[in-house]
């Protein structure tokens, strides 16, 4: 599967989600059972994944399933809470709310609940601190926070998509091909030298947005002559938080490039809803296929439109 030939290629990958239950937690399981027994992995979370039962719906989730010699990265409380046999490496000095870090290398496979660090900063501290034990880091998402799919984190990503999301499957392809689109946005040809001078935007032919672009930026962006044609530059796909339309109207007159980012591989699809509601999977995934030229899987349903 081109799947996991695109994922050997790389030394970290996110699994994210467009909303809880659109099959993160299968994809990350594949994900682990597919990749060559020779191959060195480190997985965690960022915040808690792995339980049995989703904590919001009630629904029975799939949990972990780690093998022999793969590093993981969890909280005291869930480490305790192992079902497996593991090696200590490591007990971190910073605290969560359910306890400090742990890090351990599985000896017997075996599942365990994975609640890894809550932020950016630390897991990317915790990806540096392991980088010698292991040849490509997986981390799973935390409630299908995009905005935990930062760059900063990982160098490729897999977007879950699927009916938990819309039971409309035109509006499922829809607006997750606009999820695709920002995921895909370029990398600014601007260097990070020249982006840190205090200039003023007038002075230059880019606009630099520190933080979020909403609603009201796009506006005064597409409001102001003097911000005709200049390039739009923000610091990844997570930061945009503006209406679809709007969006499209701003990518008509102007580039919009970005700081940093990550490679997508793959879009999986898992196509029930925690209701029970199925949609056609085959449907879903050519639709998917067709309208953003990015290889789209059922890994449940052994559908694969690469």
């Amino acid at each position: 599967m081109k799947l996991i030939e695109a994922l050997l290629q790389k030394r970290s990958c996110s699994v994210t989600g467009m909303e809880k239950n659109t099959g993160k937690t299968v994809t990350l399981n594949y994900l682990l059972q597919h990749l060559p027994p020779t191959t060195r992995v480190a997985v965690t979370s960022i915040g808690l994944d792995g339980e049995s039962k989703d904590q919001v719906t009630g629904t029975h989730k799939p949990e972990i399933k780690l093998k022999e010699g793969m590093i993981f990265a969890t909280s005291e409380k869930h480490y305790r809470q192992r079902r497996l046999v593991s090696e200590l490496l490591d007990i971190s000095a910073e605290r969560t709310a359910l306890g400090r870090l742990v890090t351990a290398r599985v000896l017997t496979e075996g599942k365990v609940m994975l609640s890894g660090p809550g932020a950016t900063q630390s897991i990317s501290r915790w990806m540096y601190e392991t980088r010698g034990l292991a040849d490509i880091t997986l981390i799973d998402g935390a409630l299908s926070r995009l905005s935990l799919a930062t760059p900063t984190v990982s160098e490729s990503l897999i977007l879950a998509t699927g009916a938990a999301y819309s039971a409309n499957i035109d509006t499922l392809v829809r607006n997750t091909a606009y999820v695709v689109e920002l995921i895909n946005l370029p990398l600014t040809e601007m260097s990070e030298d020249e982006l840190s001078k205090e200039i003023t935007t007038a002075q230059t032919a880019y606009i630099k947005i520190e933080g979020a672009l909403t609603d009201r930026n796009v506006e005064n962006i597409l409001n102001d002559k003097t911000a005709a044609d200049k390039e739009i530059i923000i610091q990844d796909f997570t930061k945009v938080f503006a209406d679809m339309m709007l969006w499209h109207r701003l990518r008509k007159t102007h580039k919009v490039s970005v700081r940093s980012k990550s490679e997508l591989i793959g879009i999986t699809v898992n196509p029930i809803a925690p209701n029970g509601m199925r949609l056609h999977s085959d449907i879903v995934c050519e639709m998917l296929r067709e309208k953003v030229n990015i290889p789209v899987y059922d890994l449940v349903g052994g559908i694969a439109f690469e």
